[in-house]
């Protein structure tokens, strides 16, 4: 599994292809008070891009460019979050979103369980270890378990999306999805400005 770990931006030139899964690692949950420490990417090949970002500094051009690129599908897992993150840093709108966790609500109605590591077990028949998920990603230096921790939640969301995408067709449920995916970015900036825990289209 190679891991490629980048300073404050993707390398020019780097094609990741029309479909990119992405996560983020951040100090927090709480995107008012938690800054954005680093993203992944990978196109699916068992390859991981890591770009790991200094406090302060958030000038990207080329992962933005990417990320606004409407002809890339941007794959994620809870989106809502991921996206929210990516706008209040890089100032950069992600077009083109796909939420594994929107497709597995929709599809996999006869469990409650739709977190990545649920996904990976009952799709993939894979055991993906969580143990560094609430470690410092604000470090300087990040260890060999942390950039292995990072590539494993989005190198498997290619296989995750395709066996999904099967189930939203069979459920007749893939425009549905589509308009989910589609309000996200909404949903997103609602976060950013104080609406996380409030439903408006309740009476």
């Amino acid at each position: 599994m190679p891991i490629n770990l980048y300073k404050g931006d993707l390398p020019s030139g780097l094609n990741l292809g029309p479909v990119v899964a992405i996560d983020s690692e951040t100090m927090g949950l709480k995107p008012q008070r938690d800054r954005l420490c680093l993203i992944q990417l990978s196109s699916g090949d068992g390859n991981a891009h890591l770009v790991q970002f200094e406090r302060c500094n958030y000038t990207a051009p080329n992962l933005v460019k990417l990320l606004e690129d409407s002809d890339v599908t941007k794959v994620f897992h809870y989106a809502r979050f991921d996206v929210a993150i990516i706008k209040k840093y890089l100032k950069v709108q992600t077009n083109s979103i796909y939420c594994t966790k929107i497709a597995s609500k929709l599809v996999r109605t006869y469990t409650d369980k739709h977190g990545l590591k649920d996904l990976c077990k009952e799709l993939l028949n894979l055991d993906l270890s969580k143990q560094q998920q609430s470690s410092d990603w604000g470090a300087k230096n990040l260890t060999e378990e942390q950039k292995t921790y990072a590539a494993s939640d989005v190198l498997y969301l290619h296989k995750i999306k395709e066996i999904l995408d099967q189930r939203l067709l069979r459920e007749e449920r893939v425009k549905l999805a589509n308009f989910c995916f589609e309000f996200l970015q909404t949903r997103a900036n609602l976060d950013l400005i104080g609406f996380e825990n409030e439903d408006i289209f309740s009476h």
